[in-house]
């Protein structure tokens, strides 16, 4: 656990890891203030795509976690970075939230309504608002060759309760079976996902560490970014799931309030 207190940048996941819905996890408040007082960096990086950085900051602060615009980074961000990287001025179709929707206009990418047009990606995000019109046409997109994105390959997102509901590869397992289509997968577990966020905060992998609850997206990016990964049990994962995916944290605690005495 000493390794810990040399780090100087945490990539912090936010569902499951400092808070449950609209729930904050026991002691994350508490894990938060202590990176602040000790003059220590931290990223909310989170794959759930369903909602802006805007709109994680206004939910951040409501439940009492202090945060700036340069403490958020979604997979839709990155998302949104990665399609600009492959086409200047991109159309897509999007199977999201219109939270997202607002966030990849805002970026620069022209977000299609109907499907009409020259399309030159299908994106499906963490979807909370799914209509099924929304799945027909992007099936209808990947029949027809159109390249297909992902936000995130979370099969679900943790809830209260140890309830548990379907995320987005759940949705691109539909059209999967639908269109033979695989999707490319741009958050957790990329790395481009922690590194774009080190080089964003003007850190290095040496002095960064990854904090979250599921083995395969958060441990896994830690992983493939050679940066400290330290798993809690505070969401999905469990210690019986570390040979189910094959992926060994550098640190196991039962929440981030374990974090907080090695700062």
């Amino acid at each position: 656990m000493n390794r810990i207190g040399q780090k100087e940048l945490f990539l912090l996941d936010m569902d499951g890891t400092v808070y449950l819905e609209n729930e904050l996890i026991d002691g994350a408040k508490e894990f938060i203030e202590t990176l602040i007082s000790t003059g220590r960096e931290y990223v909310f990086m989170t794959n759930n795509s369903s909602k802006s950085a805007d709109a994680y900051l206004e939910k951040l602060k409501k439940i009492g976690l202090p945060a700036n615009e340069g403490n958020i980074f979604t997979s839709g961000m990155a998302a949104a970075i990665y399609i600009k990287q492959q086409k200047a001025s991109p159309k897509i179709y999007l199977v999201g939230t219109r939270s997202l929707k607002k966030e990849l206009i805002e970026q620069g990418i022209e977000v299609s309504e109907d499907g009409s047009g020259d399309i030159d990606f299908v994106l499906v995000g963490y979807d909370t608002e799914l209509e099924y019109k929304k799945l027909e046409i992007a099936c209808d997109l990947l029949c027809n060759g159109v390249p297909f994105l992902a936000t995130n390959p979370d099969v679900v997102c943790p809830a209260r309760n140890k309830r548990y509901l379907p995320d987005c590869a759940t949705i691109c397992y539909m059209l999967e079976k639908a269109t033979g289509k695989t999707p490319f997968y741009i958050g957790k577990p990329r790395k481009e996902m922690a590194m774009t966020a080190i080089e964003w905060k003007g850190s290095s992998v040496e002095k960064t560490a990854i904090v979250g609850d599921r083995l395969y997206t958060d441990i896994a990016c830690g992983k493939n970014a050679g940066v400290l990964s330290i798993l809690v049990l505070s969401g999905e994962s469990t210690v019986d799931d570390i040979e189910k995916y094959g992926v060994e944290p550098d640190l196991i605690c039962s929440s981030v309030a374990d974090i907080t005495p090695n700062l």
